[in-house]
């Protein structure tokens, strides 16, 4: 304590020196540390280039420039990987440990693959048949100077270093796989397996998921995790009879499993939901086709010709249809209908002309048209026609009922939409002889 006292008076500039005398404050200066060699003050970079300068140090970096080579990091890099595959992949294994605890299971998948494809690597030398292959131990050089006792003692030369000598096949030898080493790399490999199927199923890559424990159960066909993992990761898909099969499978070998038999219970949950939606599935789908057939029916008894070419129109949910029930078969036939006035290029859309009405009905609240300008469009002013299958036109009485025009088959319901043309009685004439030239010059 006294120690630091006398340290702190020391530093007190405004007083006297630890001597007792009075004198110019210390230089600050002398009591840094020394940078190293290269990044000394006197370097000539400013402080952002000297910043910028240390972010490229592995240990100062705060983002990877792929584009730019980095002896240093490439040496950090380098010893990942140096040391045996099963140092290695054990290795990875721990740094991905270290993220998943952190739930950085992005950054542990990488991890975990990485002592996956080393050891995957080493499973498949071993399957083609292939030795291991080792790095020769280069012998210790021995000194053949006989007179090397009785030399004078000097100083010591230091002779030029050589170039490092780039590895080649000659360097490496061929070796026995050690059985007790094999066995722990493929306890490895599959832990790392279901490490990495953890990682998946958190982020939510279900397939891969069911991958990963697919290949830890090829490796040990009696490993829970794999089981569990994959049968989580087949309910998340809706996939319930093979999660079902997984869970049963992890059940047979651990029967009093907590977290297998907490799934199962899941599993049974789903299973009953989704019978329920097939059931109201199966419900939707005969009340569907009940539907086509009583409408089926109703056209035909009325011999009303509808045709598709495949292409219908944006009606949304308009369409011919039973109304106001589609399952009764006394409802009312309706068409959605499209009102044409050729002489004026505009058009009016009726979603359901029921069969039972007329075109004065419908006209009552159509008219007047908010362009009609010269009012030549009344229920008394217009005529209206229909084209036959034929490719002619009939007149449509405005009183008579929908029915009447489309019962017998000469005019046809296209694409369940019926179109009307409209026309002022004044220009009647003038148009049905222009539309029939065109449909002439038009068959021609």
């Amino acid at each position: 304590m006294d120690q630091v006292t006398k340290t702190t008076e020391s530093l007190n500039f405004g007083g006297s020196q630890p001597n007792g005398s009075a004198g110019p404050p210390p230089d600050l200066t002398s009591m840094v540390p020394e940078l190293p060699p290269g990044r000394t003050s006197n370097s000539g970079m400013t402080l952002d280039e000297t910043v910028a300068d240390l972010k490229k140090h592995p240990l100062f970096m705060t983002e990877l420039d792929e584009t730019e080579d980095n002896e240093q990091l490439a040496a950090l890099q380098a010893l990942a990987y140096d040391g045996t595959p099963l140092e290695n992949a054990a290795n990875f294994k721990e740094q991905g440990n270290e993220c998943f605890r952190e739930k950085r299971w992005a950054d542990a998948k990488e991890f975990y693959g990485k002592g996956i494809t080393i050891l995957a690597a080493e499973e498949r030398r071993r399957a083609k048949g292939e030795k291991k292959k080792v790095k020769k131990v280069a012998a210790e050089p021995v000194s053949i100077n006989p007179d090397a006792s009785n030399a004078a003692p000097g100083p010591d030369l230091e002779e030029e270093e050589e170039a490092p000598k780039q590895p080649n096949e000659d360097d490496f030898e061929e070796v026995a796989d050690d059985p007790a080493e094999v066995k722990s790399e493929q306890t490895l490999l599959e832990t790392l397996y279901i490490n990495r199927a953890a990682c998946h199923l958190e982020l939510r890559n279900y397939r891969s998921c069911t991958l990963d424990c697919a290949a830890a159960l090829r490796l040990n066909p009696r490993n829970i995790k794999a089981f569990y993992r994959s049968a989580r990761a087949l309910l998340a898909v809706s996939r319930i009879p093979e999660a079902d099969d997984a869970c049963a499978r992890g059940l047979e070998i651990d029967p009093s499993n907590k977290p297998l038999l907490a799934l199962a219970q899941d599993i049974i949950k789903a299973v009953e939901v989704d019978a329920a939606r097939r059931k109201r599935e199966e419900e939707q789908l005969a009340r569907e086709r009940r539907r086509e057939a009583l409408l089926r029916a109703a056209l035909e008894a009325r011999q009303i010709r509808t045709r598709s070419t495949g292409k219908p129109p944006d009606m949304e949910d308009a369409k011919v249809k039973l109304s106001p029930d589609e399952q009764d078969p006394t409802s009312a036939l309706v068409f959605p209908t499209l009102l044409l006035y050729p002489c004026h290029l505009e058009s009016d859309f009726i979603k359901a002309f029921s069969e039972r009405e007329s075109l004065e009905q419908h006209f009552g609240y159509v008219f007047p048209l908010p362009w009609d300008r010269s009012g030549e469009y009344s229920p008394a002013g217009v005529e209206c026609y229909a084209e036959t299958v034929s490719g002619g036109l009939v007149k449509v009485g405005k009183k008579v009922p929908l029915l009447k025009v489309l019962s017998g088959g000469n005019v046809e319901v296209v694409d369940d939409l019926l179109k009307i043309f409209v026309v002022p009685k004044s220009k009647a004439e003038g148009w049905v002889k222009e539309f029939k030239e065109k449909k002439a010059a038009g068959a021609k």
